[in-house]
């Protein structure tokens, strides 16, 4: 009778304990991060229940081919083309899928594509971002900027 008593009490503060781990995931995944190549940096944050992420800062602060800041001009939408990088939305739809884990899409300005996405939080400092095409996923790691 005991052992079952505590299992019970177990299985319960691990339940109640669920929201609790996945909203600290959440919070470890917010923040400034650079991107592996180190030409931008990404600002994640919470809004909803998903995660958002916005284009903060750009290593090339102006397009040598322009002399202009540079702007979405990979977009196959003319109406998006001229849009500026800085303040450009990259997640969509990014929902919890597990304990520091995320899917939903991202969009590549690359090549103007939007992709089937995970994030999945590496570490204090590591946040792994894929783009997926059917069953095959590539990937970076970002680094945290800062505290």
């Amino acid at each position: 009778m005991a052992f079952r008593s505590a299992v019970m009490i177990a299985l319960l503060g691990a339940l109640f304990a669920a929201p609790v781990t996945l909203a600290r995931a959440a919070e470890e995944a917010t923040g400034l991060w650079q991107t592996q190549a180190g030409d931008a940096r990404v600002r994640v944050s919470k809004c909803g229940g998903a995660l958002c992420a916005t284009v903060a800062s750009l290593r090339d602060k102006i397009d040598p081919r322009t002399g202009r800041p540079p702007v979405d001009d990979k977009n196959p939408d003319p109406a998006r083309a001229t849009r500026p990088m800085i303040g450009l939305h990259l997640f969509i739809d990014m929902r919890p899928s597990g304990p520091g884990r995320w899917s939903g899409q991202i969009y590549n300005a690359d090549d103007g594509k939007i992709y089937a996405s995970n994030v999945t939080v590496g570490g204090p400092d590591t946040l792994k971002v894929e783009g997926c095409v059917g069953a095959f996923c590539g990937g970076e790691n970002w680094t945290r900027v800062g505290k």
